[in-house]
């Protein structure tokens, strides 16, 4: 693919996003392709080099503020009409009320899942403090004569402190969980603001 037909290529993928983010975009690329040359690359590979629209399309989506995409979306392009006003003044109660229904419901799940991934890492260091503490308790027991309680107790916090191995892994897993299914949100929610031309 040659340079001219890449670019025609992420116009048409980044349809529906601000004109100026269009402009943008294939004024960036064709500089970094030109630059490739520079360098020595054939144009195709240069183009190679850059990697695919569709990531580049995913890229761009994500890095837009979402008040950007909203301010694009609900500009009118057109100036209302009398009725219209009105039907929005007088709907006003019923749809605000909606609205803040729905970004209370939507910020309450977004809570509630970063609040499961906390009560996972307090839970972790629970385990990783009664595993010190078990040890060194059986160590107080051992000096204090009591040796088979103090052998116990070892063994308690050495079990807690492999548990605690696996709990974290499954901590940092869940986490990074959450930050990616956020981050898909976000996109998603972008993606509805984003309207798509016509071909």
């Amino acid at each position: 693919m040659n340079k001219i037909e890449f670019l025609e290529n992420l116009r048409s993928a980044l349809s529906g996003l601000p004109q100026d983010e269009i402009d943008e975009r294939l004024s960036f690329y064709g500089e970094m392709i030109d630059d490739r040359i520079e360098d020595g690359l054939t144009e195709e590979g240069a183009v190679l080099q850059i990697g695919s629209v569709d990531d580049i399309v995913s890229q761009t989506v994500a890095d837009i503020p979402l008040a950007k995409l909203v301010k694009e979306k609900v500009k009118p392009n057109r100036k209302l009409r009398a009725w219209e006003i009105v039907l929005l003044a007088v709907g006003f109660p019923i749809w605000i009320s909606l609205l803040i229904a729905l970004i209370a419901v939507v910020i309450s799940i977004y809570v509630s899942l970063w609040s499961v991934i906390i009560s996972l890492w307090a839970a972790f260091g629970s385990i990783v403090g009664g595993g010190a503490g078990a040890i060194a308790s059986g160590v107080i027991f051992i000096c204090t004569d009591n040796v088979i309680a103090g052998i116990a107790m070892i063994g308690a916090g050495f079990v807690l402190a492999g548990l605690s191995i696996f709990f974290f892994f499954g901590c940092k897993a869940a986490t990074k969980g959450i930050i990616i299914l956020t981050k898909k949100i976000a996109v998603g929610i972008k993606n509805c603001f984003i309207k798509k031309e016509e071909a």
